[in-house]
């Protein structure tokens, strides 16, 4: 019997061993095709995981010859467009890593060859698959704090990588940061505007490139989000998920990144006189998924297929996502606040 999604995994690093793992879950998924530049790479990656599928060095041919329909991208982000494209020419939905793709013609280009072609994009975004940012936006769709004002998220790590992300001219913003710009976008149901945007190097960075940045977008819900990096940050460290403060005409909601979230609004007691006004803390309702962060959202995508809708992560969302992170390398490069709807339309 031939399974409803035929996979050619494209990209055999260690990431690839998730989304195989997951596959491997599914009874309606069989993997196909291994695709790697390195030949022996897909090889052992196969060995390891105990298929009998064949191993490529192209992805065209390994959709020709195995009738692939679903492609995961889970190469460098230098490949993706190029994978995407062949993917979706050849008639595959692609489901693939962060980011969407290098640059914001490319972005655009997979948006609308996926409209020209009727195939799906989706993006891994993991983070939306975690019950306690699901509870925090619960509290701002509830209106438990009133019409939001301010989005601040704070990333403080020190992680040292070595490798490539040591030598690239943004390591926080190309590589990390749009998992937090992602999740602000989720949070408060609203897409960037503009951004302004300053990066760069701290005292005692070991990165060749610039590791901190600061960056204000102004969002369509009339809101402002405020974001402060730092991958160079040592002591006191913030959640890989970031710390959350978010304002509105009622009160405040907080998310620390580990524990559940919180808010603190204004009593309904009368408090007229009063210099500082008395709060209540509401505490976030906990909230049941069956599947969390990565696998979480690869059911997500999995899912949309099948009720033959778009995917929470769809290329036409994410690429807001892409344009809060190029827009803002633009910004911190120009010196000069980003009109982000003309931006996503560039073609430089």
């Amino acid at each position: 019997m031939i399974a409803q999604y035929r996979v050619a995994v494209a990209g055999c690093g260690g990431m690839a061993n998730a989304w195989i793992e997951y596959a491997l879950g599914r009874q309606d998924t069989q993997i196909v095709a291994l695709v790697d530049i390195h030949l022996e790479a897909a090889q052992a990656m196969g060995i390891k995981h105990g298929l009998s599928c064949p191993a490529y060095t192209d992805i065209k041919q390994a959709i020709e010859e195995t009738k692939a329909n679903v492609v995961f991208d889970v190469t460098v982000p230098g490949s993706h467009f190029s994978i995407a494209s062949t993917a979706m020419e050849q008639g595959c939905h692609v489901f693939g890593e962060k980011p969407l793709a290098e640059t914001m013609q490319q972005c655009n280009e997979i948006v609308a060859l996926s409209e020209q072609t009727g195939r799906t994009h989706a993006v891994m975004q993991n983070r939306r698959f975690d019950p306690r940012i699901r509870s925090l936006r619960g509290l701002l769709e509830n209106g438990t704090i009133g019409r939001t004002g301010y989005i601040g998220a704070s990333f403080f790590l020190a992680p040292h990588f070595g490798g490539f992300r040591d030598a690239m001219n943004s390591p926080l913003l190309l590589d990390m940061a749009i998992h937090t710009f992602d999740q602000a976008r989720y949070i408060t149901g609203a897409n960037p505007q503009t951004v302004y945007c300053q990066e760069f190097n701290p005292p005692g960075s070991w990165y060749e490139g610039n590791a901190a940045a600061i960056c204000i977008f102004e969002m369509s819900d009339g809101s402002v989000f405020c974001y402060q990096g730092s991958w160079c940050a040592e002591g006191a460290p913030t959640s890989w998920e970031a710390a959350w403060r978010v304002i509105g005409e009622k009160g405040t909601a907080i998310w620390d990144g580990l524990d559940m979230p919180y808010a603190e609004v204004v009593t309904a007691e009368e408090q007229d006189g009063k210099f500082v006004r008395d709060h209540l803390r509401i505490e976030g309702e906990a909230v049941v998924m069956d599947k969390t962060f990565h696998q979480g959202c690869l059911e997500e995508m999995f899912l949309a297929l099948a009720e033959g809708r778009s995917p929470e992560t769809d290329c036409h969302d994410n690429r807001y996502s892409m344009a809060m992170v190029l827009g803002a390398l633009e910004s911190a490069k120009s010196g000069n606040k980003i009109e982000l709807s003309a931006f996503m339309n560039t073609k430089d």
